[in-house]
């Protein structure tokens, strides 16, 4: 009976992903209620999930990433990249995927693909260059240079925690760096030659619309004391039928009014910031009840109307913001922010109108206009990636010595088993809190709480798949089919199914599921089961034939203006080439 339960959560979680029923943390937890409520797990083995080793060692990389980040270092490779880029798309296609390969590898990709982004964006607005075209090896990079050494991912420490739960040798800092290697310059020279060819000309978000409708101006505007517009709905005045302009915000006694502006009344001495068409002004000049500043109440000559350039603003939606999930009503968008939503790109289309009630996602790129401190609060808000203006954030720059050197002391001291990779990199984090290199609220941000309660959560139902046998009955009749292909036609099969899977769910649930299965089968087969092992590794951060597979594939999908053919155009023979190349080269380098 345990069996067959653990088989049915196994398909629902795996459903569950695909369908995008719920967040990935809140069904892999779901999998663990279901596994312990049902007695498969007991209590105290459920606390022995938690133990592992691996989320903690996830959850200090990034804290160590994020000071980095603070400290002003990855900004720094942005201004070198800046430098070396020139403007030719072949120089600046070499030098990006180096850079961001080389800085993945010691530290979380999602950073320094955040980082980058804005920067590349900038840099294709200057020389003309197309963003599409470098976005995608950004990110593809990324992915590559993880693969080099142990800390390069979070799937590279997950696995490593599940080997030394079941008792087998750990992995060491640089023990498939010569594999990674092979990977990052196999998949760096494809996208320099056959997969340059196939990188898409998108446009970006902000270039979709006509050159007339990004002439708009805001204007102010006030309630006059005797206005009959007191105490109506903004639905029951003139400014409800006009076209050619929109109230975007009112301020009452100094303050902005947050109430949802088709429930909001106005009141005497209300100002208006309204953004118009040049052809709009004469309209809102001839609504009664309403002056400007500097000029007498009642006269509404066009002379002396405050008219103020809006500025556009083109940002992304990350995984953590609090517009995830809500729609822009909810939002109280254009009141809380004095702006408005002119277009909305995502899974490869751009919408420009009927997205009022569309709820927000990680990855959804906004092209917003509106006032500069509304702009400017919007760009300041958590999570919210601005690919047109940078955040002015004030860097520790003094401090970055100390995160390089906390980041090396992980690498140097883990290489040499000075101490477990899990004690250094909590040390290495706290350290960098204590030294003022990122501060303690910063440093809770930073880790991304979803993937380590997806981590536990497909940990646990690991555990329950191998305590009911279930790992083995796999493993016998994968085994059974395959038997008499041999180890090296195994592992590329291996390799293969992990990648498929990666495609459709997490990295790390895909390696949380297969990483044991591969175990049962070597120990089956009488095998060193390292191989197979790094074949389920490196196959689930081969995440490059869809924009949803991985977190940095998403943050770029919208940005570059990307359809979701893009990915699979590039991706897929990439991830052919790298198939081949790990069928080649693990037996090669970790021979059974």
């Amino acid at each position: 009976m345990h069996l067959m339960v653990v088989g049915l959560v196994i398909v629902g979680v795996f459903v569950a992903f695909v369908r995008d029923w719920a967040s990935p943390d809140v069904i892999a937890m779901t999998g663990l209620v279901v596994v312990v409520l049902t007695g498969i797990l007991s209590p105290s083995e459920m606390l022995q999930v938690f133990s592992n080793s691996a989320p903690l060692t996830i959850g200090a990389m990034f804290v160590l990433s994020a000071a980095l980040v603070r400290t002003g270092v990855i900004d720094q490779m942005g201004k070198i990249f800046l430098k070396m880029a020139g403007t030719s798309e072949i120089r600046a296609m070499i030098v990006l995927m180096v850079m961001a390969a080389g800085l993945s590898a010691f530290i979380n990709n999602t950073p320094v693909v955040v980082v980058f982004l804005p920067i590349v964006i900038g840099l294709s607005r200057t020389t003309g260059l197309k963003a599409s075209r470098l976005l995608i090896p950004l990110s593809f990079a990324g992915m590559l240079g993880g693969t080099c050494t142990l800390i390069g991912s979070s799937t590279n420490l997950l696995i490593d925690g599940i080997v030394r739960q079941s008792g087998l040798q750990p992995f060491g800092m640089f023990e498939f760096t010569k594999l990674g290697g092979l990977y990052a310059i196999a998949g760096i020279l494809y996208l320099l030659t056959i997969g340059r060819r196939l990188l898409p000309s998108r446009e970006t978000l902000s270039s979709i619309l006509d050159v007339n409708e990004t002439r708009e101006f805001l204007m102010e505007a006030a309630i006059s004391h005797e206005s009959e517009l007191i105490g109506k709905n903004l639905l029951e005045t003139p400014f409800a039928k006009m076209k050619e302009a929109r109230i975007i915000e009112v301020r009452r006694a100094g303050s902005r009014v947050l109430d949802a502006l088709d429930e909001l009344h106005f009141e005497s001495g209300d100002k208006l910031l309204l953004k118009v068409l040049p052809t709009g002004v004469q309209s809102v000049q001839e609504v009664e009840g309403i002056v400007f500043p500097g000029l007498p109440e009642g006269k509404y000559g066009l002379v002396g109307i405050e008219l103020k350039k809006a500025r556009i603003m083109e940002g992304v939606i990350g995984p953590h913001s609090l517009m995830v999930g809500k729609s822009l009503a909810e939002i109280n968008f254009r009141q809380k922010y004095g702006a408005i939503i002119l277009a909305v790109h995502r899974q490869g289309e751009n919408l420009k109108s009927h997205f009022e009630n569309l709820k927000l996602a990680f990855g959804d790129t906004l092209l917003v206009e509106g006032p500069a401190d509304g702009i400017n609060r919007l760009r300041e808000e958590k999570d919210f990636v601005s690919l047109t203006e940078q955040k002015q954030r004030t860097f520790w720059r003094s401090k970055a010595p100390i995160a390089i050197v906390a980041i090396l002391a992980v690498v140097v001291l883990s290489a040499f088993k000075v101490l477990p990779i899990a004690t250094l990199a909590l040390v290495a984090a706290v350290l960098v809190i204590l030294c003022g290199c990122l501060s303690p609220e910063s440093a809770y941000d930073a880790v991304d709480w979803k993937i380590l309660f997806l981590i536990f959560g497909m940990l646990a139902i690991g555990f329950a798949v191998e305590k009911t046998g279930g790992a083995e009955l796999i493993a016998k009749g994968v085994l059974g089919l395959l038997g008499d292909f041999g180890p090296i036609v195994i592992l590329s099969i291996v390799y293969l199914i992990t990648v498929l899977i990666t495609e459709l769910i997490s990295n790390n649930a895909t390696a949380v599921l297969l990483a044991p299965l591969v175990i049962q089968m070597a120990d089956q087969m009488g095998l060193d089961s390292r191989p197979l092992i790094i074949a389920v590794m490196f196959g689930a951060s081969a995440c490059f034939a869809t924009p949803i597979g991985y977190q940095t594939n998403t943050y770029i999908y919208g940005a570059g203006g990307y359809k979701f053919t893009d990915f699979s155009r590039v991706g897929l023979l990439l991830n052919l080439l790298l198939w081949m190349v790990a069928t080649v080269a693990i037996p090669w380098l970790f021979p059974f």
